[in-house]
């Protein structure tokens, strides 16, 4: 079996244990590869929607700095390599396997010792430190899975900014059942005198818990308000069709890549993390973060796979994200025929996201993702007929593809494929063997 396969196969066998929040067994896990985490300069970003678009956008920016940036970032939408990135570039497949056989080591000296077999997500978590560290990044930008104080990118002790994006209700099961709750254990991420940026929540209570929880641990907190930044305009045609550009104080003028109004605020987000870095110490010029932003990218949110017909996917898994797409599709594609590809796990708001959504839909096409937590196109689809008369099951995506597609040639339409990021990469490959990816 080479090296790869193995990698493979381990992760696949230890992925069955599912997830178990708590720092316990990565800082043991950390301790077998010898703490790397604690050599390494790192900007931390936790919350419900955004995460990734802030720490693309970040890591742009350090890079138009000069500076060599790992980021690591979950779950992965095509591919597991996608997830740990220096510079841009994702880890080869054999440095991939190396790294995570090395992390297998260190849980089999765990398990000799007697301590119970780290999950997936902490092998790979130890696997980007120890890659990051090997690769000499001089800064890394680290994604949580899932929450924050017992997520296990939170084995970390000082990172040099913690970021918090928008926080809503998701993943309820293990957060927590209410706003405060989740809010709460999101704010764990925050450490003691530790400088914090965050999305200005909508919720005075999540307000109450991000400011009372940096009151006690003494750490510094600045908002990063989209109000702040002015004269937001959509780019409707051209490479950046969709994206937004604004101005923002002594920046100016600043373009986004990333199509979806909700970007400005992941933008602002990014922007203000970045001035904590300045005042850290690090030179980052204005014209650097301009170019940064202009230049992320991140895969499936709002991604535009092909332009005839219009077809993109997007990420949105719950209400808040939902919302945030609806209200880019209201500013920007209102004299589009839409239709929708959707597919969404049980355990996410899909009745708040139809509720939502549908409103703006000439058809809707429910199929059910490939994932043990998806919920069945079917019995979605008697639920999206409460608020859309248009509405089919299909039982294959490649048929929903292929019905989307000849949908779209009647006349000018867009389609949008969202609900999950676990059925994006077989839609992509359902483009390609229809003929109709042109990226």
């Amino acid at each position: 079996m080479s090296k790869e396969a193995e990698a493979q196969a381990y992760l696949e066998e230890i992925g069955k244990n599912g997830s178990i929040l708590g720092l316990e067994s990565i800082q043991g896990l950390m301790g077998e590869l010898g703490n790397v985490h604690r050599k390494l300069k790192l900007i931390h970003v936790a919350g419900t929607n955004g995460k990734g678009s802030v720490c693309a956008m970040v890591s742009s920016i350090l890079q138009e700095a000069g500076f060599r940036v790992g980021m690591y970032t979950s779950p992965a939408v095509f591919e597991r390599t996608e997830q740990y990135q220096v510079n841009g570039a994702y880890i080869s497949h054999k440095d991939f396997a190396e790294v995570i056989l090395k992390v297998k080591a260190a849980c089999g000296r765990m398990r000799a010792k007697g301590k119970k077999q780290p999950t997936v997500f902490e092998v790979e978590t130890a696997a980007a430190f120890v890659y990051f560290y090997q690769q000499h990044c001089q800064l890394v930008v680290l994604e949580t899975g899932m929450g924050g104080e017992t997520d296990a990118t939170n084995v970390i002790d000082n990172p040099l900014v913690s970021v918090l994006t928008s926080i809503s209700m998701d993943h309820m099961k293990f957060l927590g059942s209410s706003l405060e709750q989740i809010a709460a254990v999101k704010a764990g991420i925050i450490k003691e005198g530790g400088l914090v940026v965050a999305a200005k929540p909508r919720q005075r209570r999540v307000q109450e818990i991000l400011e009372n929880t940096c009151a006690e641990r003494h750490a510094s907190l600045t908002y990063a308000q989209t109000e702040n930044a002015g004269n937001i305009r959509i780019c409707k045609e051209g490479e950046n069709m969709g994206a937004f550009c604004f101005s923002y104080g002594a920046l100016g003028q600043v373009t986004l890549s990333m199509p979806g109004v909700y970007q400005v605020q992941n933008a602002v987000c990014a922007i203000e993390a970045i001035k904590m870095l300045q005042r850290a110490g690090y030179v980052i010029e204005d014209a650097q973060i301009k170019k940064g932003i202009a230049k992320a990218r991140w895969e499936g949110r709002f991604s535009i796979l092909c332009k005839e017909p219009l077809f993109i996917i997007d990420g949105a898994h719950n209400e808040d994200a939902a919302e945030k797409l609806a209200e880019t599709l209201k500013r920007g594609f209102t004299n589009y025929k839409i239709i929708y590809i959707i597919g969404v796990l049980a355990d996410k708001e899909h009745e708040k996201m139809l509720k939502i959504m549908l409103p703006m839909a000439s058809q809707v096409l429910t199929i059910t993702p490939d994932s043990p937590r998806a919920m069945d196109g079917r019995a979605l689809a008697l639920e999206a007929k409460k608020y859309h008369k248009n509405v089919a099951y299909c039982q294959e995506l490649s048929d929903a593809v292929r019905a989307a597609l000849d949908s779209a040639k009647q006349e000018k339409s867009m389609i949008l494929a969202f609900g999950s990021l676990s059925y994006l990469k077989e839609l992509r490959e359902a483009l390609k063997e229809n003929q109709v990816y042109d990226r």
